[in-house]
């Protein structure tokens, strides 16, 4: 593995895999691995999904790529897919490579509405890999929920009313990631993102719903943003929606298109007809296979499993297939995070964070053989500590 640059601050921890089968990655030595971190949460059908491998064959004997001034039938169709299940149904996609490209082209296609404006965030939303979207130091506007935590969906604190009032008029557009993916998986209330949902429309504002990790049923709805209430004016999806495949898409609701005069973008890959069907297959079989409803049903099940953890130093949240426990000490955190490693379970470690975000095709009592294992682990490290 020396002639691999990473990039990505994480140490490698498995550098052998050659196979995989569902839930699973397999490594030289056959060891096996339950995969519960849906390879960066992009795998919501599991690892070679027949389904998806199967339409990747057919478009690799039909056709892969085109150009911008070309197009086929097959990519509208999956447009129509996507817009009918975000509900936008008379507006319009553009299939990209990467969540970070969709986020970008939706605040490019708000700040060309409206001019000289600033962009609100929450200030753990992570956004994508692109400066111009981890740069908070210019055009943005971090707003702070981290005390929200005792706040219940249907009030708004005193304290967070005075923060709402300080968001400056200047701000009209607000990227919401319902649920943060900087590792912490934290869900604000119901109320304070219907209170800067509103503030922003009365400023001429645009909602965009970051969906990239929350997306695609991973909250145990099709997207996480549906727990609030809300109707974006743009939607990012990727990850989860390419099963693996780099597609995402990028989705205008029907007023942003009637606004977007003279808007350009261009990227190479764009509605690429293999990322159209690879997106089209994934949403098909998780409608045909009834998986949205069945990751909110396990979601309860896990969720109630997992928090019989909790202790006084250890903390578990979740909504749907995405969990996170804090151990509140990153030498615990690790200690668990290795041994389920040399147990065969993957999942995400963010310092004193665990986090899991399991394929929606995982089984129940393969859930249940992890938790054995995770529990065991989690007695021996409070004894230790």
């Amino acid at each position: 593995m020396k002639n691999i640059l990473g990039c990505t601050g994480h140490k490698l921890r498995v550098p052998d895999i050659v196979d995989c089968y569902g839930v699973y990655l397999f490594d030289t030595t056959g060891k096996r691995y339950m995969d519960l971190e849906s390879g960066i949460w992009c795998t919501s059908l599991g690892h070679k999904n027949i389904r998806i491998n199967n339409v990747i064959k057919k478009q690799l004997d039909s056709i892969m790529h085109a150009g911008f001034c070309y197009s086929s039938d097959l990519v509208d169709n999956a447009a129509k897919t996507i817009l009918s299940v975000t509900g936008l149904k008379n507006g319009r996609c553009v299939f990209l490579s990467s969540g970070s490209e969709a986020v970008e082209i939706l605040r490019q296609a708000a700040k060309h509405i409206v001019k000289n404006s600033k962009t609100l965030v929450l200030h753990d939303a992570e956004l994508g890999a692109y400066d111009s979207l981890s740069d908070r130091e210019h055009g943005w506007y971090d707003f702070e929920w981290k005390n929200c935590d005792k706040c219940t969906d249907n009030s708004v604190c005193d304290l967070h009313s005075k923060e709402l009032d300080k968001i400056p008029e200047d701000v009209t557009e607000f990227i919401f990631e319902p649920g943060s993916d900087a590792g912490l998986v934290g869900f604000p209330p119901k109320a304070l993102i219907q209170e800067i949902v509103s503030l922003i429309r009365g400023n001429g504002g645009k909602i965009i719903a970051n969906e990239v990790t929350t997306g695609i049923g991973r909250t145990g709805k099709w997207f996480g943003y549906q727990h609030y209430d809300i109707n974006p004016d743009m939607i990012a999806l990727g990850k989860g929606i390419g099963n693996g495949y780099p597609v995402s898409a990028a989705v205008f609701s029907e007023s942003v298109i009637s606004e977007l005069h003279t808007f350009k973008y261009s990227q190479s890959h764009q509605n690429d007809p293999m990322g159209a069907a690879v997106a089209n297959e994934v949403i098909n079989t998780i409608i045909d296979d009834g998986l949205i409803e069945d990751a909110a049903r396990k979601g309860e099940i896990f969720l109630s499993q997992l928090k019989t953890l909790e202790r006084s130093k250890i903390n578990i949240r979740g909504r749907g297939l995405m969990f996170a426990i804090d151990f509140m000490s990153k030498k615990t955190a690790e200690k668990i995070y290795n041994g389920l490693i040399e147990s065969g379970y993957i999942v995400c470690n963010r310092g004193a964070f665990l986090r899991i975000d399991p394929p929606l095709i995982i089984t129940e009592n393969e859930f249940g053989k992890f938790m054995k294992t995770l529990s065991s682990l989690v007695d021996q490290a409070i004894v230790s500590t």
